[in-house]
């Protein structure tokens, strides 16, 4: 695997392996091992992600080429992973595992049953097929453990019943429940939906028509920020989830045609319009700058309104974030910023220096990162060298970003194989994408 040339101290392999490795051990330690659900978060009696799942069964390859975990060790992990969820049971009953090949967002951490009556959730249900689909292309070898990750995961992700979940204007629905039927919004507007669309175009067996990506592009928001113009969306994850997987540097849809760039290239905007927003600071948050930005969907302080040095302040909770529009009460991200790395390195770099080693805010953490902190808030955290709050928690759908992105940047591991997924080939031609190396790869034929 080819590491980039140094630029910078963070740059070094032994620095980014550092990163990787405190990420990683998230998955090593928060995952149950009898059906290798993972917990969402570091909460007490939390339930397991399917998101997050799907992150891990991603890190696994990655984690084996590393050094992190053995070949026998990933595939163990692997098969009772997969196992689990083709045995767990798929219905219309309130604490099912899923329904219609879809999975539940959040399940019990050890029997695998809903949780919370949480919905059935499309985009979490792709993040999970995703991981399957990687682990599949992995484990290519002709053994009988082998065999069965790729038989099993190729079976779950063709038994998806995409057009049950399709809306009436042709978008893909967020949910359903059980007790009341479909949730009342759909993937419209650019975010991390791409990866959805691609998967639910590609399905060999229940496919969507080209026209469900047309439906969603047709709700795109191209906008001018600080002199640059992109594929509006604004908290920063939504210009990178999708990007775990899907490898979009070179390739163009008929919308990044008509503009002239490309997804990868969309992300890297959206990056230093970040850093812009920082800089620019219009709020007046504390400790915002261009080494300290990152706004995103997160964990927050609130719900609370404090009197800071005669401004009143509303601080929140979970929510979704974003700059240069939407929410902001002064929370940053780091791992946000870290899963940014493939697109901008130069702007990157020198933030998670100033996270790790001016704010402390990284090495006595056992998996790195904590999801957020807020420098504003004025009562001051325990146990970090940083002003203001500190989120107590990790979150699985964090700490796979960070993975993933590092490994990205670093060889390009994760795209390599999503590549060789002749499904992911088939959903990004039916999206009309077009050119790179997709321009050298054939579809399959059905």
């Amino acid at each position: 695997m080819r590491s980039p040339p140094l630029s910078h101290p963070l740059q070094s392999g032994q620095q980014l392996q550092h990163l990787q490795n405190k990420a990683f051990a998230y998955f090593q330690y928060e995952t149950q091992l009898s059906n290798g659900l993972v917990a969402d978060k570091t909460a007490p009696h939390w339930p397991a992600s399917i998101a997050a799942t799907g992150l891990a069964l991603s890190s696994y390859p990655i984690a084996v080429e590393r050094g992190l975990l053995s070949k026998q060790a990933a595939i163990k992990r692997t098969l009772t992973t997969l196992r689990f969820l083709r045995d767990s049971p798929q219905g219309e009953e309130p604490d099912a595992t899923g329904y219609r090949g879809f999975y539940y967002h959040f399940l019990d951490m050890q029997s695998g049953r809903r949780a919370w009556q949480c919905e059935l959730s499309t985009v979490d249900s792709a993040f999970l097929f995703a991981g399957m689909l990687a682990v599949a292309a992995y484990f290519n070898d002709d053994s009988a453990e082998q065999h069965e990750i790729r038989d099993i995961a190729h079976a779950l992700y063709r038994r998806a019943d995409w057009p049950w979940a399709q809306a009436a204007d042709g978008t893909i629905g967020h949910g359903w429940r059980p007790e009341s039927g479909f949730i009342p919004h759909r993937w419209q507007g650019y975010d991390e939906g791409l990866l959805l669309y691609v998967l639910a175009l590609g399905s060999p067996t229940h496919p969507l028509a080209s026209n469900a990506f047309e439906a969603w592009a047709s709700t795109y928001e191209w906008k001018r920020c600080y002199d640059i113009e992109y594929l509006y969306c604004g908290p920063l994850f939504t210009h990178q989830l999708s990007h775990l997987w899907l490898d979009l540097r070179g390739i163009q849809d008929a919308f990044m045609r008509g503009k002239g760039i490309d997804y990868f290239e969309n992300s890297r905007r959206a990056t230093q319009i970040q850093q812009r927003y920082a800089i620019d600071n219009p709020l007046g948050f504390k400790g915002y700058s261009a080494e300290c930005w990152g706004i995103t969907a997160s964990d927050g302080p609130g719900p609370a309104t404090r009197n800071i040095d005669g401004v009143e302040r509303q601080f929140y909770d979970y929510e979704g974030r974003g700059a240069p529009e939407g929410l902001d009460d002064g929370t940053v991200a780091p791992w946000a910023v870290v899963a940014s790395l493939p697109f901008a390195p130069e702007i990157v770099l020198p933030t998670v220096h100033h996270f790790i080693h001016t704010l402390q805010l990284h090495e006595h953490h056992p998996y790195g990162f904590k999801a957020s902190f807020n420098q504003t808030w004025p009562e001051p955290a325990h146990g970090d060298a940083s002003d203001g709050w500190v989120s107590p928690y990790f979150f699985g759908l964090d700490q796979g970003p960070i993975f993933l992105m590092v490994e990205n940047h670093r060889s390009g591991m994760l795209w390599e194989l999503m590549r060789s997924c002749r499904w992911i080939v088939d959903g990004l031609h039916r999206a009309g994408f077009e050119g790179g190396w997709l321009a050298k790869t054939t579809r399959s034929h059905r």
